[in-house]
């Protein structure tokens, strides 16, 4: 069967069809690059994968981050294990945000494989940030190409965060680094050369220069329009689906609509390189 691509929505997301990742061709492993150059995120179901297929495919993309806040995989520390139990009320990403933008050099991205998934709940949402800053003014974007923010870990796993006092303060590393890092807030996507809106609800905390409460009604404004329907999916987990996404140009949000029922996935995070203003 040759690989094929189907788009999961218009905005955002494709699923690859025809392709076994553990035995997987260079010539699909263009395709399939391409495809999440191109749609931020893709997926790929029916997946026969083990760890070290997991991580024979993400060598294949660049060197491995360890994270710094979620547990490990046992005697694999490059596999984070995302994880909600039955009995937790608690989810991991359960708000719209980037991966290690936090970081000087973000994540380039994450590959997320499904092993233990609720029977119904527990998808994610994606969102497309390229497609996002296309259909903003041009006014707005001449702006926001002259801004940079200060991104930070502190406000999700720092003292005082949004996981203190919830039942995932004892799953996540109590000393895990944080981390803060100022971007460009339109940033020139390292491979397609896309001008990409790079600010997210989670870890961006204002503009440079600016105070928070003078950046966050531009932020709100941005956080609303990149999540319009026009530029997102939602992805329903089963097992052995393994989802891949742009950490430069997407954002991605774990719904927490599954209480009482257990959910285990398995990620890999990809170094990425310094971003680059627009």
């Amino acid at each position: 069967m040759s690989a094929s691509l189907h788009p999961v929505s218009p905005g955002c997301g494709v699923e690859v069809r025809g392709v076994e990742l553990a035995r997987l061709s260079n010539s699909d492993l263009s395709l399939i690059r391409d495809a999440f150059h191109e749609h931020g995120v893709i997926f790929l179901r029916d997946q026969t994968f083990t760890k070290d297929d997991h991580l024979a495919f993400a060598r294949r993309w660049g060197e491995i981050v360890i994270n710094e806040h979620f547990p490990e995989l046992a005697d694999t520390p490059e596999i984070a294990v995302v994880i909600k139990e039955a009995d937790q009320k608690t989810n991991i990403g359960g708000g719209w945000h980037a991966d290690h933008s936090y970081d000087p050099a973000p994540a380039l991205g994450s590959i997320l494989v499904a092993r233990d998934v609720p029977e119904c709940g527990g998808d994610t949402m994606f969102a497309h940030l390229a497609r996002a800053f296309d259909t903003l003014s041009d006014g707005l974007k001449a702006n926001l190409r002259s801004l940079r923010a200060l991104h930070s870990s502190r406000q999700i796993y720092g003292p005082g965060g949004a996981y203190e006092g919830t039942d995932l303060k004892q799953v996540l590393k109590a000393d895990g680094a944080l981390s803060d890092a100022m971007h460009p807030v339109v940033i020139r996507h390292p491979e397609t050369g896309r001008e990409v809106l790079y600010v997210n609800p989670a870890h961006t905390i204002r503009f440079e220069g600016w105070t928070r409460e003078e950046s966050l009604p531009l932020l709100n404004h941005l956080y609303a329009h990149a999540t319009k329907p026009d530029f997102t999916c939602r992805h329903r987990w089963t097992p052995g689906c393994v989802a891949m996404w742009d950490n430069r140009s997407t954002w991605h949000h774990a719904l927490n609509d599954y209480q009482g029922q257990r959910r285990e996935m398995h990620r890999i995070t990809i170094a990425g390189t310094a971003l680059d203003a627009a």
